[in-house]
């Protein structure tokens, strides 16, 4: 019967839980549920980029976990999980100690320093035992952050507290749990450019849609829903002996959710209006010609809260071989 910091327990061991009741006492495991809402759920997808350097996601924030009977279970047939993100106890006794018999408890990591005990888990009483959850707890620099020991809340509250969660916090949550299509654009010619001889690209409408994710966080009535929007395609030809078209490599994504246009016979000669024009042939290495689509992301959740959050990018990249074509004047 021991109290350590939760790390000091190690991963990959059982830290709580009820059989049958998907219930743990592991902070790294939120209990946000996430589903797609809309949008492409085939094919090869990937998670975006923030634009913005300096945005995160919240590191920490509190959810609740256990009803009274829920932890009683859990405290006499287990005893084994984080009381808080950086405490661990192992064994029955510290659990019924503070939960059921009322022993004040020590927080090492949080505030205040001793927590007043519990009678009887507070069985009878509506509610739930919150707990805090941080996805990578390594990633949170003060230690006191979202470290209060497992403490109760009235059903239908959330608490007072600068960690509880919120609608952003979950537009937040889903912000990595949006899937986007990989940018696999169309090219002519397909296989092989021509030195000085524009290759033009675009993708057909419908190859791009709103991606739109929700997450709800149970027994507190909070949701989010996080929608990515396709606004445009940037070009990096892989090499600076080319041109982009526009110059700026950013092509608009049209009003009928297509990108640049379709080639036809006889544009050889023409300026695309999504395209590259590559200025020396590759020597055995072709370029890794690069697409990057921007996504523009909103949210709205409980409550008609709203707002926007960074854009966000996915990048895929393909080869493209570049061959010169030899004049012979007489």
């Amino acid at each position: 019967m021991t109290s350590v910091p939760a790390n000091a327990i190690g991963t990959g061991g059982t830290y709580g839980g009820v059989e049958g009741e998907e219930i743990s006492a592991e902070a790294s495991q939120s209990r946000i549920k996430v589903t797609q809402v809309s949008g492409s759920t085939g094919g090869k997808r990937g998670t975006l980029s923030s634009t913005d350097l300096n945005w995160e996601p919240p590191p920490c924030w509190y959810e609740p976990l256990f009803t009274p009977e829920q932890l009683k279970t859990f405290a006499e047939t287990n005893g084994n999980g984080q009381v808080s993100i950086r405490q661990g106890w192992i064994g029955s006794e510290l659990w019924t100690d503070h939960f059921r018999d009322e022993k004040d408890a020590n927080n090492y990591f949080g505030t205040p320093s001793m927590v007043k005990g519990y009678k009887n888990y507070n069985l009878g009483k509506k509610g739930y035992f919150w707990h805090g959850v941080a996805p990578d707890v390594n990633s949170i620099d003060d230690t006191k952050l979202c470290n209060r020991l497992m403490f109760w809340q009235n059903a239908g509250d959330i608490p007072d507290d600068p960690n509880a969660p919120t609608p952003e916090t979950l537009a937040d949550y889903a912000y990595n749990k949006v899937k986007v299509p990989e940018t696999a654009v169309e090219l002519k010619p397909a296989t092989k450019s021509t030195v000085n001889l524009p290759t033009w690209v675009w993708l057909d409408k419908g190859t791009f849609q709103e991606v739109k994710v929700r997450a709800e966080l149970p027994n507190t009535g909070l949701w989010a829903e996080t929608t990515a929007k396709p606004v445009a395609l940037h070009l990096n030809p892989g090499t600076e002996d080319a041109q982009t078209f526009p110059a700026s490599g950013d092509c608009e994504i049209n009003a009928d959710g297509s990108i640049g246009t379709p080639y036809s016979t006889g544009d050889a000669d023409k300026t695309p209006p999504c395209g590259i024009r590559y200025l020396k042939a590759t020597n055995g290495t072709p370029y890794r010609l690069s697409a990057s689509v921007t996504w523009q992301i909103t949210w709205e959740g409980a409550g008609g809260t709203g707002g926007d959050l960074p854009d966000g990018t996915f990048e895929t990249t393909q080869d493209m071989n570049v061959q010169e074509i030899q004049a012979i004047n007489r």
